[in-house]
């Protein structure tokens, strides 16, 4: 392999929860996969397997444990947990459904529902979601030899902020984006110029809607 050859990062969604599936914020909350996020991580996994890659870390939720398990059994890699690529925390709004979220206070259910993550009570702010994230992927890339894969299982509002953040977009340009998909994934790969470039955004696995 060239010494050359571009390193590539791969940022999977956890599959599905009850509490997506009920439209409830989930934040920081440990909420385990639903029987659908099982067998989105299973379908994934093999998909994921196949851009070969050579490190395997994740969140440490659970959401996310389990669905890198199912990366781990496809791939042979051993998963290593890293709190960094956890979801924002979303302050007194985790555990509210998006009714009630909407109910509480509509104006600021609507910034939210644009990607404003960090309007609710006590969130998170965006720019600590972005370093942080940036600084484990950072070391993720890192660690790979030229020519590497490196997968990194995290959620899908940290996943949107990361993107922007490793690929220095402006702040907020990551709003342009849409919603990743349970077990979606995003590939970056490292440009020629320099830095890293957006190589797919929101893949699935066949069968799967995104």
């Amino acid at each position: 392999m060239s010494a050359a050859a571009p390193r590539r990062l791969v940022l999977l969604r956890h599959g599905r929860t009850a509490w997506n599936h009920a439209r409830r914020v989930q934040g920081h909350v440990d909420v385990e996969l639903d029987e659908v996020g099982h067998q989105e991580a299973r379908a994934a996994a093999p998909e994921v397997a196949r851009l070969r890659p050579s490190l395997l870390w994740s969140s440490d939720l659970l959401r996310a444990r389990q669905t890198a398990s199912y990366v781990a059994a496809a791939t042979g890699l051993e998963p290593s947990y890293d709190e960094r690529l956890r979801e924002f925390h979303l302050g007194e709004r985790q555990g509210l459904t998006h009714d009630e979220y909407a109910a509480a206070d509509a104006e600021e259910f609507a910034l939210f529902r644009l990607g404003h993550y960090d309007a609710a009570p006590g969130a998170e702010p965006t720019h600590e979601v972005g370093e942080r994230m940036r600084a484990s992927l950072g070391d993720l890339l890192a660690s790979l030899a030229p020519g590497e894969c490196g997968v990194a299982v995290t959620h899908g509002a940290a996943a949107r902020v990361a993107v922007g953040a490793v690929l220095g977009w402006p702040a907020g340009q990551f709003r342009t984006l849409r919603g990743l998909g349970n077990c979606g994934w995003v590939e970056v790969v490292e440009h020629p110029a320099g830095g890293l470039a957006l190589d797919a955004y929101n893949r699935v696995a066949a069968g799967q809607g995104a």
